[in-house]
């Protein structure tokens, strides 16, 4: 009777990855982890632009809301006031001016970030009838 006896595989030269080859394939791996975390945060921040203009949005339009339910004429002038939202420290610079018919008066609200009052998030007008 015959015994088979196993014998290990014979192996090719090649087995494998070289060295060079494992770091041609991190160095992919690294760059396209970083375009993708680049992607991420500027997600994150146009995530947070859209949030303060959102809320800038809501405090103009509050103002504007209440000068249209005054019952008195809004003064010609400048004045400025806080108008937080939520977290978001706002102020918004209201701006009444007169209009070429004497019975309207155009009321302009910009909205700023407290902390940087240099950029303007948003700007609403509205020409406002006189009630009386």
């Amino acid at each position: 009777m015959k015994s088979f006896v196993k014998r290990p595989p014979i192996f090719s030269s090649q087995q494998g990855f070289t060295l060079l080859e494992v770091l041609v394939a991190l160095v992919i791996v690294g760059v396209a982890l970083g375009a993708s975390l680049r992607a991420v945060g500027s997600l994150t921040q146009n995530s947070q632009y859209l949030r303060a203009a959102m809320m800038a949005t809501w405090s103009a339009e509050n103002r504007l809301s209440q000068i249209r339910l005054s019952t008195t004429w809004p003064d010609i002038g400048q004045r400025s006031f806080s108008c937080p939202q939520d977290d978001l420290p706002l102020l918004c610079k209201e701006e009444v001016l007169a209009t070429p018919n004497p019975s309207f008066r155009r009321v302009e609200v910009s909205v700023v970030d407290e902390r940087m009052p240099e950029r303007r998030i948003i700007k609403l007008t509205q020409v406002v009838p006189n009630a009386l």
